[in-house]
């Protein structure tokens, strides 16, 4: 088996391990574990925000959830699934402002994939969109009942500065013409908590890490970080390779395939007490769309790719080329970018 199919079978490991640790806690956890955790999570209502402007959803994906054999049992969702993924530093809070985030009117999507899932679930793809790429921002709703108004050549992670989820959204389906299922969000905070509870993760650096911005500081070679440290590794960019967004997303890859092989390989399973923190962390880190917003469908999504094939899971970048008019900037490289997004839909 090569390492980029070995990578593949941890992926699907580790999101069986993740929310069958959920429907333990939440069977025998007693009521309250499974009341808390599923109020951790933040719910937003993109659909009704958003309403019918935007890309066809597929006819395989228009059906509602499918209930289960077992009145006992979460639905499980079927047909094709697009849903955008952000990492953001979008909450308010002593925790979030100490590791780098700020408030609402603030905040930034400094990490942004499209997973999508195949209808029969014998598929899927996860693409990551570079912040730094120059996109149309389209006009989008805004929670005060205006809107915002239609920019041209500014940055793709700008839509979620001026308007949140929503917008960010709405950016992403004009970028793509794909229609975005589902919505979520991890931020600052959560995320590293989410590495102190798992004691840490480990990575190899090829050179040294020198960066103010980022508050990393690492020589070059094998290194343990802890929460706040991993979080500056996913984020930092001026002091390495050449600055660009491009080469975050490689430490970004290289974070998640450390995090991956701590949670398939650490024996969550036997730790309650460990396993509950971990939960804990990650479910009041999460923001969703009111389609994900519990632990009842996000366990049923997860049951639904519970037999997908670990060799057909594909992970790429956006095709981009560097921006016309800046060279810190990178636009869509057409059109490879346009054929793999009508692959998605």
């Amino acid at each position: 088996m090569t390492e980029q199919k070995r990578f593949r079978a941890r992926v699907v490991k580790t999101v069986a391990i993740a929310f069958g640790c959920v429907l333990v806690l939440g069977g025998a956890g007693t009521g309250w574990v499974y009341w808390h955790l599923d109020h951790n999570i933040r719910g937003i209502d993109i659909d009704s925000a958003l309403g019918d402007d935007r890309p066809a959803r597929p006819v395989a994906a228009a059906a509602s959830p499918t209930a289960a054999a077992s009145p006992s049992s979460e639905p499980v969702e079927k047909g094709v699934l697009n849903i955008l993924v952000l990492g953001s530093d979008s909450r308010t809070g002593k925790a979030n402002k100490a590791l780098g985030g700020g408030d609402s009117g603030g905040a930034r999507s400094d990490t942004a994939m499209v997973v999508h899932l195949d209808a029969d679930r014998t598929g899927g793809t996860v693409v990551s969109i570079p912040r730094d790429t120059l996109v149309e921002r389209p006009s989008c709703p805004t929670e005060s009942g205006g809107t915002t108004v239609v920019a041209y050549n500014v940055m793709f992670n700008s839509a979620y500065s001026v308007g949140g989820p929503v917008c960010a959204v709405k950016t992403v389906e004009h970028l793509t013409g794909v229609r975005m299922d589902h919505y979520l969000e991890v931020d600052f905070a959560g995320f590293a908590k989410i590495v102190d509870a798992l004691g840490g993760v480990d990575v190899t650096t090829d050179e040294a890490i020198d960066d103010d911005l980022s508050h990393l500081h690492l020589k070059a070679g094998d290194q343990h970080l802890d929460g706040a440290q991993a979080l500056a590794f996913a984020r930092t960019r001026h002091g390495i390779g050449d600055g660009s967004d491009l080469g975050r997303i490689k430490l970004q890859q290289q974070l998640v395939k450390a995090l991956i092989g701590k949670l398939s390989t650490d024996g969550l399973l036997t730790d309650p007490a460990r396993l509950y923190k971990i939960a804990d962390a990650a479910t009041g880190s999460l923001t969703a769309d009111t389609g994900l917003d519990s632990l009842t469908e996000l366990s049923g999504l997860a049951r639904s790719v519970s037999e997908l094939s670990a060799d057909s899971l594909k992970t790429v970048m956006m095709p981009v080329v560097q921006a016309p008019s800046d060279a810190n900037r990178v636009v869509a490289d057409e059109p490879e970018a346009g054929k793999l997004w009508k692959s998605l839909r």
